[in-house]
């Protein structure tokens, strides 16, 4: 555990009487929630894969409930971090850098929310996953809506950044509420019929819009950087996986909507409607998420071949890749090509492998200290 104490500290300073367990999350930053993220899409993207694989579905029911624990305490170690270190806090959000993590915790709480429906409610019930979705999802959702102002507004009034440091972590509070889009439909089936059916589901819509159209505003700066500025920092390079969220999560989202309105949720000829936009725009974009998939990891190799260590930026190479996943799966069922079958299974290797690594690095810095110190 990091000790702060004993060092130096400013006049007046509360560092000297803070509890000892409060001390360790001074360092703690919005980022960490990129951790859940990444655990509990292990078990949403397990539980539609398109093959049977025994004892598949206990252990997704297994990592999301770790997921879970993992929220909890997350949750309480950032409220320790807020009310000890409000200073620390404070940086955060204005360090351009760090606050657009601040979309992570939507998207952790969205993630553990439909990980509730799509596994846990083996282990908790129907009734009691429902309502922890619905908990979920409206709190995320709506810190979502708000990082996603929020954040930006920030970046233009407070922040003061150059052409040559974009970076996908900008995308954070933008994907946020492309998550509540392909999450939603899944509470769709448990609200009452007509008018509070067709409302979540053309809101989960007008998300994936606004979403979508934003990151497409974002996404030249960052290619642009990458051309004119050369590789990132060997620390940064996985953040080249976060451009895949967006990506993957788009095409999750137009699947799922296909999938919602089959069921009679919205009139003709809307139903066919989204069932011919998830092809026309899952195709395509998830044909652009694999060429972005080999850029991003050729340079990852490339980092790696330089000396590039483990960071926090690992858990980057876990969601991202999740996302296209659950998007390869939706194609899958809606187009009937086993090519894209074998994509989600492929993808779904990469990321658990992915996961396991991360997961191991960060159990290790945390037991040493070295990943809760003060940066460098």
């Amino acid at each position: 555990m990091v000790t702060v104490a004993h060092q130096q500290a400013p006049p007046h300073t509360a560092v000297p009487t803070t509890p000892r367990t409060a001390l360790a999350t001074r360092h703690l930053g919005p980022n960490w929630y990129a951790t859940v993220m990444g655990t509990a899409i292990i078990a949403g993207a397990g539980a539609t894969l398109p093959v049977h694989i025994p004892g598949l579905r206990t252990a997704c029911t297994a990592i999301w409930a770790l997921s879970l624990i993992m929220l909890v305490a997350l949750i309480g170690a950032r409220t320790l971090h807020w009310i000890h270190h409000r200073d620390q806090a404070r940086a955060h959000l204005l360090d351009p850098a760090v606050a657009p993590f601040y979309g992570c915790l939507s998207m952790a709480l969205l993630a553990v929310g439909g990980g509730a429906l799509l596994v846990g409610e083996d282990w908790i019930g129907t009734s009691a996953a429902v309502a922890l979705d619905a908990v979920l999802f409206v709190a995320g959702t709506a810190i979502g809506l708000a990082a996603a102002v929020a954040i930006p507004y920030l970046m233009v009034v407070r922040h003061r950044t150059e052409p040559g440091q974009a970076s996908p972590v900008w995308l954070l509070p933008l994907v946020a509420p492309m998550v509540s889009a392909a999450l939603g439909p899944l509470l769709v089936p448990h609200l009452p019929a007509g008018q509070a059916q067709e409302t979540l589901l053309f809101g989960c819509l007008a998300m994936f819009g606004l979403s979508l159209l934003a990151t497409l505003v974002m996404l030249p700066l960052i290619f642009a950087r990458l051309l004119t500025g050369g590789p990132f920092p060997l620390a940064l390079t996985p953040t080249l996986f976060l451009v895949l969220g967006p990506l993957g999560q788009s095409t999750t989202a137009v699947n799922k909507f296909a999938d919602t309105a089959a069921t009679g949720v919205v009139p003709a000829p809307y139903d066919q409607g989204f069932a011919v936009f998830a092809v026309l725009y899952g195709v395509p974009v998830m044909g652009f998420a694999l060429l972005w998939l080999a850029l991003a990891g050729a340079m990852v190799v490339r980092a790696r071949r330089r000396g590039m260590g483990f960071a926090m930026t690992w858990w980057a190479f876990t969601f991202p890749v999740g996302t296209c996943v659950t998007g390869a799966e939706g194609l899958g069922k809606h187009t009937g090509l086993a090519v894209y079958d074998w994509l989600a299974l492929a993808l779904y290797a990469l990321l658990v492998t992915a996961w396991a690594v991360a997961l191991t690095q960060t159990l290790r810095g945390v037991i040493s200290g070295k990943l809760l110190a003060a940066p460098l």
